[in-house]
C-alpha cells in the first residue's frame, strides 16, 4: 500500500505543514470544545457549596448549573481525540521521534502554566490572602516533572493528573513503535488492551490499573479505531472493534460517575444515561470530523482555536477560577455570572501569549535539540569519557 502523507492535529504546529502533513482543523475545533466543557464544568458545574459567594450557583443559575455538572465528560471527549491524533501523528516514527514529540510539545506550557500559578501563590502571600493556596520547593519541583500524584504530592496545575493518564498511554504507543506500526498491529493491539481491561477488572488488581488504564481503556481504542477507517477505509472488523470499545467504555462509565457522585455534595450522582448520551455525542462528532463530511473543513480559525486549547486547559482552572473570584471581590457589583465570563476572555488572551511567546518558540527548540541529542552516536564521545576496560 502507498504510504499517505502524515497528517497532524498538534496546535504547535498550527500555522505550518511540515513534511506533508495535512491539517484536519474540525479536529482542532473539537479540542477546544472539550476543553471549555471542562471548564464549564469548573466553572459552573462544580458542586462545591457557596462556590462564588454567600450564595451556591444551583441557586441563582440552576439551568447552567446542571448541563455544566456534565462537563467533566470533556475530558473523556479529551481521551477519545487523543486516542486518534497521537495514532496518526505517530505513524512511521521511531520510538525515539516520538518521544521527542510528546515531550516538545507537552512540556513547554506545562512548565510555564505551573510557574504561573506559583507567582500568583506567591503574590497572593504578599498580600496576606487567607484563601491562598501554599505551595513549598518540593510540590513545585514534584509537579515539573508532570507526575506530582504517583510522587504523592498536590497539584499545582489542578487538570496535571489528566497529562499522567496521557503519559501512560504515550508509554504503550511507544514500546508499539518499537515493532512499527502497522494496520494488523494496531487492530491486534487495540483487541488486546480491551481484553486486558476486561482481565484487570475482574482481577482486581490496582498494578495492572494503573498501566491498563480500565476507566479509559475503550476512549483511546475507539479513537485509534476511528482512525484506522480514515487511514486504510472502513470495514466490518473496525466497525465491530469500535462497537466493542463503546460497549466496555460504556460499561466502565459507571466507575467515573460514581467517582463524581462522591464529591457531589449531597446533590445526588450523575445520570449515567445522560452521561453515556454526552459522551456516544462526542464520539459521533470525532466520527464525523475524522471519516466524516467535517474531515473537509478547512477553516484557519479552527487551526486557531486548536492552538490554544492546550494553553487554556493548562490555566482555566488554577488561575481562571481565581482571577473570577477576585473579580468579585473587587467589583461586588459585576455579579458571578459576568466575572466568570471576563475571567475565560483573559484566560484565552493568556492562552495565546503562552502559545505565542512560550509554546511555540521553546517547544521548536526542544523538538530540534532533543533530535540532535537522541541521534548523537556513541563514537561521538569525548576521548576523555571512552570507556575503560
Amino acid at each position: 500500500m502507498q504510504a499517505q502523507p502524515r497528517e497532524s492535529s498538534e496546535p504547535i504546529d498550527a500555522n505550518r505543514s511540515e513534511h506533508g502533513q495535512v491539517r484536519l482543523a474540525a479536529i482542532d475545533g473539537l479540542r477546544l470544545v472539550a476543553a471549555m466543557m471542562v471548564a464549564a464544568y469548573h466553572f459552573l458545574g462544580t458542586p462545591t457549596p457557596r462556590f462564588w459567594g454567600k450564595t451556591e450557583l444551583r441557586d441563582f443559575a440552576p439551568f447552567l448549573h446542571e448541563i455544566s455538572s456534565y462537563g467533566w465528560l470533556g475530558v473523556e471527549f479529551f481521551f477519545i481525540i487523543s486516542g486518534f491524533v497521537i495514532c496518526m501523528s505517530s505513524w512511521g516514527r521511531t520510538p525515539g521521534q516520538f518521544a521527542v514529540s510528546r515531550t516538545a510539545r507537552l512540556f513547554p506550557a506545562y512548565w510555564c502554566a505551573v510557574l504561573l500559578v506559583v507567582m500568583l501563590v506567591l503574590v497572593a502571600r504578599m498580600a496576606d490572602w487567607p484563601a491562598a493556596t501554599r505551595i513549598d520547593p518540593r510540590t513545585v519541583l514534584g509537579n515539573l516533572t508532570m507526575a506530582p500524584g504517583p510522587l504523592g504530592l498536590d497539584l499545582v496545575a489542578g487538570v496535571s493528573w489528566t497529562l499522567w493518564v496521557e503519559a501512560r498511554f504515550y508509554f504503550l504507543i511507544a514500546v508499539l513503535l518499537i515493532f512499527g506500526l502497522s494496520y494488523r498491529r494496531m487492530v491486534a493491539f487495540c483487541g488486546i488492551w480491551l481484553l486486558a481491561g476486561v482481565i484487570t477488572l475482574e482481577i482486581h488488581s490496582p498494578l495492572l490499573d494503573e498501566l491498563v488504564l480500565t476507566r479509559y481503556t475503550g476512549l483511546f481504542v475507539a479513537g485509534i479505531v476511528l482512525y484506522l477507517m480514515r487511514r486504510f477505509g472502513q470495514n466490518l472488523l473496525l466497525w465491530l472493534l469500535l462497537g466493542f470499545a463503546w460497549c466496555y467504555e460504556l460499561t466502565v462509565l459507571e466507575l467515573r460517575v460514581a467517582g463524581h457522585a462522591t464529591t457531589s455534595a449531597g446533590e445526588g450522582q450523575p445520570s449515567w444515561a445522560m452521561c453515556a448520551t454526552v459522551l456516544t455525542v462526542c464520539l459521533g462528532l470525532l466520527a464525523l470530523a475524522g471519516v466524516g463530511p467535517l474531515r473537509a473543513l478547512q477553516w484557519r480559525w479552527l487551526v486557531t482555536a486548536g492552538a490554544l486549547t492546550y494553553p487554556f486547559y493548562l490555566v482555566h482552572q488554577s488561575i481562571g477560577i481565581p482571577l473570577a473570584k477576585g473579580l468579585i471581590r473587587a467589583f461586588p457589583g459585576l455579579g458571578p455570572l459576568p466575572s466568570m465570563a471576563l475571567s475565560v476572555i483573559c484566560m484565552l488572551v493568556l492562552s495565546a501569549l503562552v502559545h505565542k511567546k512560550v509554546e511555540g518558540p521553546l517547544g521548536r527548540l526542544l523538538r530540534h535539540r532533543l533530535t540532535l541529542d537522541v541521534h548523537m552516536q556513541d563514537s561521538a564521545a569525548k576521548p576523555g569519557f571512552a570507556r575503560t576496560r
